[in-house]
């Protein structure tokens, strides 16, 4: 009798395990090396590789990578949305799980991934993001929940958007269910670093509405910033954040005003080389 529940049980236990889905985390990087372990270090044990495709990066990311056991890969970057297409193309299964070099999981979000991959029932996963802000970590404004679809089936969903802001999205009819836990995000670690970011994302954000032909008003100057600034520290709850919750609404205020400002720039050299 013993002998039959024995058998029983490593027959059970063979057909779950032949039964797992099969995840490839996919990420993207250029000069990572202060993030990228900690974002490797927590898909341990999760998912059945992992695919990291680097833009030709100076500094450790590729030694740090390669140590960790990680498939690394090398393509010359042509925009976030094309990059991380180019990452699904190079994974070995058709799930995947996306993620930034500055971002890892939750313990939560480990233990709900875990139990997707022994019974999938959609075709992609959705979860909350939470960032932590100069050491801080936001819970409200436009930075909470921030929810993001990073857990999906390729032949299903895909990257699109306009650049620099990617967004996972479905290429054919798919169903979508979210998971508990929060995919953390360590963005920026100054303030500094943060004004950098800003002028380096409305530089692109401006050429894409661009490229897109999409108007510059001065109404777009005056008054999206301040609508802007209200949604995410009034609206979303920012204020709930202190300080650190007015920076960051302050400055998505400023992003808003620069990326118009560049397009209304880049609008009027395209006219002077016309004229």
């Amino acid at each position: 009798m013993l002998a039959d529940l024995f058998y029983f049980g490593q027959v059970q236990f063979l057909v779950r395990l032949n039964t797992m889905h099969k995840i490839s985390a996919v990420i993207i990087t250029f000069n990572e090396e202060r993030n990228i372990s900690r974002c490797l270090d927590s898909l341990q044990g999760i998912v059945d590789e992992i695919v990291v495709v680097d833009s030709y990066s100076t500094d450790r990311t590729q030694e740090l990578v390669e140590n960790s056991g990680a498939r690394f890969i090398q393509n010359t970057f042509e925009g976030h949305i094309e990059q991380k297409n180019y990452a699904l193309s190079q994974a070995s299964h058709d799930w995947v799980l996306s993620l930034d070099a500055d971002e890892a999981l939750s313990d939560q979000l480990k233990t709900a991934i875990r139990q997707v991959k022994t019974s999938i029932n959609h075709d992609g996963y959705t979860m909350n993001r939470l960032s932590n802000y100069c050491g801080h970590w936001i819970h409200h404004g436009s930075w909470y929940p921030d929810t993001k679809l990073r857990l999906f089936n390729r032949t299903k969903i895909r990257w699109t958007g306009v650049n620099p802001h990617d967004k996972a999205s479905p290429i054919t009819t798919a169903s979508v269910s979210h998971l508990k836990g929060d995919l953390l995000h360590y963005t920026y670690y100054t303030i500094e670093e943060h004004v950098r970011k800003l002028d380096y994302f409305s530089s692109i954000a401006a050429k894409a509405y661009f490229q897109k032909k999409k108007p510059a008003r001065l109404w777009d100057l005056w008054v999206r910033p301040g609508f802007a600034f209200f949604r995410d520290f009034i609206l979303r709850g920012g204020f709930l954040d202190g300080y650190y919750g007015w920076i960051i609404a302050r400055f998505t205020a400023h992003y808003t005003f620069q990326k118009y400002v560049k397009l209304r720039f880049l609008y009027e050299e395209a006219n002077k080389k016309a004229h």
